[in-house]
């Protein structure tokens, strides 16, 4: 069996056997690189090598936390929660039904808003989650909202985006990336419509989104008032001179990213922002210097898991790189398959899916499939706009369901934030179920019909 889908199978197993992730991942890049013989020092060379690619990503998502939990002491979440539950008439029980409804459809589109723009006009990716996200769960608990549809709604939004609208990281994604690497294999992209290419792709997206909403997650949840973990115990009585501060601080953090990206500079701007605002709140005395130190090690810790499975990531990512077992991988498959364009298209998609369920993020994924996707498309009589739909669905195919992607880890890491949710249970497995499986067929759709 290939390195590649033993590595990925092993680290899933072992996930959902309740296995911490990160040594999911070192066991399974561990597997993997003795699978391809690549012997067990080349092995941790490899995967080694690939911590540092990590570092620079968990400490950003740290200052993030810390900067999320400086928002939180500001009080300004407080106040937002407050006026939802105000709406509630202070108990959804006693609430009439259509309010409570009526309030509950309004929050998931409002989340569901916020994730979009968190791709394009606010890009911040998943740097709202922390910040608005765990605040909103006792709202979510009044309203008896099951939280694997928050994660769904969540997870949508960050992955849709980007690979359907060429805008903020959609630019990154469709432009920089996959369209990028196809002409680089040889593949001429000129005149194509990228929006409508993938379009079809992203209606399976839609479809699992109605069906969380709509069938699968529609009853209620019941959940404990819990207090944020690593928060404070007692809740921050918030002033119009701290709201003002953290709305400042905010807005500078998320303005600060905004220049860093459309400068075209290589710095990081969630790093250069997080450090910002972090000043602002300590120079306005809204975070007291004798608080400060608390304040900021409950911020990193609330954040920390995501920065050590994004590093032990990309140290799996290495493993199956330095491995040169996604090659093999594909031809077993054209072999298989032959001259079938239905079934290669399927495999491929299968393929993407594994690839990317190991490596965690579809951005990484991409230039490993173009290179060798483009040649074996041409070979079956692909049309470009057939080959950009299967390659860049095939590339974000496994962002929704991986226990390594930043959308699922952001998710969990807000949703979680009072221990009431579970990461491979309540973020993993719905997600995957919901848009990796439609996400396949409208692939494996656009790919016969473009």
């Amino acid at each position: 069996m290939n390195a590649v889908v033993i590595a990925v199978a092993v680290m899933l197993l072992l996930a959902l056997l309740r296995v911490h992730v990160v040594i999911a991942l070192f066991i399974g890049a561990l597997v993997g690189g003795l699978a391809a013989g690549m012997g067990i020092e080349a092995t941790m060379l490899a995967f080694q090598s690939g911590l540092g690619d990590g570092a620079k990503i968990a400490l950003s998502y740290a200052l993030l936390g810390a900067f999320a939990m400086a928002v939180a002491a500001s009080g300004l979440p407080k106040v937002l929660a407050d006026t939802l539950i105000r709406k509630l008439d202070s108990d959804a029980e006693q609430a009439s039904e259509k309010v409570v409804k009526v309030t509950a459809y309004l929050l998931i589109i409002g989340i569901l808003a916020m994730s979009i723009m968190s791709q394009n006009l606010i890009p911040v990716h998943i740097a709202f989650i922390p910040l608005l996200i765990p605040p909103l769960l006792s709202v979510m608990n009044r309203l008896k909202l099951d939280r694997r549809l928050i994660a769904c709604v969540l997870t949508f939004g960050l992955v849709t985006t980007y690979m359907t609208l060429p805008v903020g990281f959609g630019k990154i994604f469709l432009e920089d990336i996959l369209l990028s690497n196809i002409e680089n294999a040889g593949l001429a992209t000129d005149g194509i419509n990228i929006i409508q290419v993938m379009g079809i792709p992203a209606m399976g997206m839609v479809l699992g989104l109605l069906v969380a909403i709509f069938v699968s997650y529609r009853k209620p949840r019941q959940y404990e008032d819990r207090p944020i973990i690593g928060g404070t115990t007692t809740e921050p009585t918030p002033t119009r001179y701290s709201v003002i501060m953290s709305l400042v601080a905010i807005v500078a953090t998320f303005a600060i990213q905004l220049i860093v990206q459309f400068s075209g500079s290589e710095a990081d701007g969630l790093l250069l922002g997080s450090l910002v605002g972090l000043g602002i709140f300590l120079i306005s005395g809204v975070v007291k210097w004798n608080k400060a130190d608390d304040v900021f090690t409950a911020g990193m810790r609330m954040m920390a898991l995501i920065g050590f499975v994004m590093i032990s990531a990309q140290g799996f990512a290495a493993v199956i790189n330095e491995s040169d077992q996604v090659e093999p991988l594909v031809a077993a498959v054209q072999q298989f398959f032959g001259d079938n364009q239905a079934m290669a298209a399927l495999a491929m998609l299968i393929v993407g899916l594994i690839v990317t369920m190991g490596i965690g993020s579809s951005f990484s994924t991409l230039p490993i499939i173009a290179a060798i996707y483009v040649p074996l498309c041409v070979s079956l009589d692909f049309s470009a706009m057939a080959t950009i739909a299967l390659i860049g669905t095939a590339g974000a195919l496994g962002d929704a369901g991986s226990p390594a992607s930043d959308s699922t880890l952001g998710s969990t890491a807000g949703l979680a934030a009072d221990g009431q949710h579970d990461h491979m249970r309540d973020t993993v497995i719905p997600t995957f179920i919901h848009y990796n499986i439609p996400l396949t067929g409208a692939g494996w759709v656009a790919a016969m019909v473009l």
